[in-house]
Formats: C-alpha cells, sequence, structure tokens
C-alpha cells in the first residue's frame, strides 16, 4: 500500500521540511508583529488605536488565501517586490511568509491583548504614579504578565499557523500540501494511503507542539 514511499519519486522529507520553515519564520514575525499592534490596541493614542483596530478587523476578517494570492499578485507580481528572492521558488516562499505573518499576527494580537486585560489595572496606574511612562509600564509590567497569562491561546495559534501553511500551495510554494496534490495524480490507486501519509506528518508536527506548550502554560502561569 505503501510502496509509493520507497520509489525515490516523492521528496516527502523536503515537502514537510518547507512546511516547518514556513511555520517557524511566519510564528517569529507573528509574535513580533501581533506583539506591536497589542501595543497599539491599548495605547493612549488615538490614531494608534485606530489604525491597530482597523488592521486587526480587517485582515483577521479576510480569508487566508486571499491574503496570500494578494501578496503574491499584488506584491510580487505588479510591484515586483522581491523581499531578497532570487529566484521564482525562493519569492514564492517569502512572499507567503508575509502573508501568514499579516494573517496570523492578528490572532497573536487578540490572545495577547486578552492576557493584558487580566492583568490589574492597579499596578498599571502605580507604575504610572512612579513616573514610568506608557511604553515602560506596557514593557516592563504588562507583557511579561500577559504572555505568561496566553501561553495556551497561542499555543493554539501556533498549531492552526502550522495548519494553514497549506494555502501557500496557491501561490506555488512546494509544500506537504502541494506534493500531496501531486502524489493523489500519480497515485491514485493508493489514496487512503497518501491521505494517512500526510495525516500523520501534521499530526507529528502539531501534537508534540500542543503538549510542550500546555505544559509551559500551567508552569508559567501567573497565580493571582
Amino acid at each position: 500500500m505503501f510502496d509509493f514511499l520507497d520509489s525515490g519519486q516523492y521528496d516527502l522529507l523536503g515537502a514537510f521540511w518547507v512546511t516547518v520553515q514556513l511555520t517557524l519564520y511566519s510564528a517569529v514575525g507573528s509574535l513580533l508583529w501581533g506583539t506591536l499592534l497589542a501595543g497599539m490596541r491599548v495605547s493612549p493614542v488615538p490614531l494608534m488605536r485606530a489604525f491597530g483596530t482597523a488592521y486587526v478587523n480587517l485582515v483577521r476578517n479576510t480569508p487566508l488565501t486571499v491574503v496570500l494570492v494578494a501578496c503574491s499578485l499584488g506584491l510580487g507580481q505588479t510591484l515586483q517586490i522581491t523581499l531578497g528572492g532570487g529566484d521564482f521558488e525562493s519569492i514564492g516562499f517569502r512572499l507567503a511568509v508575509l502573508g501568514l505573518i499579516a494573517y496570523t499576527s492578528t490572532f497573536v494580537c487578540e490572545a495577547l491583548r486578552s492576557g493584558i486585560n487580566t492583568v490589574p489595572v492597579g499596578q498599571a496606574e502605580a507604575a504610572r504614579a512612579l513616573g514610568l511612562s506608557f511604553f515602560q509600564v506596557l514593557r516592563l509590567i504588562v507583557l511579561p504578565q500577559a504572555f505568561r497569562s496566553v501561553v495556551a491561546p497561542l499555543a493554539n495559534v501556533l498549531i492552526a499557523l502550522t495548519k494553514n501553511t497549506t494555502v501557500a500551495a496557491a501561490i506555488g510554494v512546494a509544500e506537504a500540501s502541494a506534493l500531496m496534490k501531486t502524489m493523489i495524480e500519480n497515485e491514485s490507486s493508493a489514496l487512503f494511503a497518501v491521505f494517512a501519509v500526510f495525516a500523520f506528518g501534521f499530526v507529528v508536527l502539531t501534537l508534540p507542539t500542543g503538549l510542550l506548550l500546555g505544559w509551559v502554560s500551567k508552569r508559567v502561569a501567573v497565580k493571582r
């Protein structure tokens, strides 16, 4: 049933390695941009709050496929933005990472904002009374506690990101789902086996992540 894996025709590990790279780069970028967006959402500056709110509500409610295609067609083909890539594959990969960051950061922002809301207001007021600026309060007092409160929700966002990387096949990125499509076309007599292989691959990627971050969440939870 799994004879097609021994033929050497399909680079299964290579495809899943692309998926892992998409996940890692997008996760780091989403965490950084999502943290900035969360800071904007709670900022005392009306313009920053308006931008953060508009961005999150607009991008979060846009299908990921539309976001990635917009990056590919709008930035890559129309504006000729390559992000330093030299060939079609590297350009597509980098634009896919950019699209995933733009989309996933909105969910990181909302998860982190919920964590910010769990921090007692009195702590921020006390810090301001000591002369700390808003950004110092956010960086030194609020965000450390907020991150500890939302490890589990961020783990769910990371797992969803891992599965969302399959959408990158829509703009020609050769990750796992793109290879699965090729194998389904070529191995029509072993569809169940093909689905089983890729399902197992994604379970291997996501299950340890959920278990590890669930354990971390319990270890670093803020005791109130």
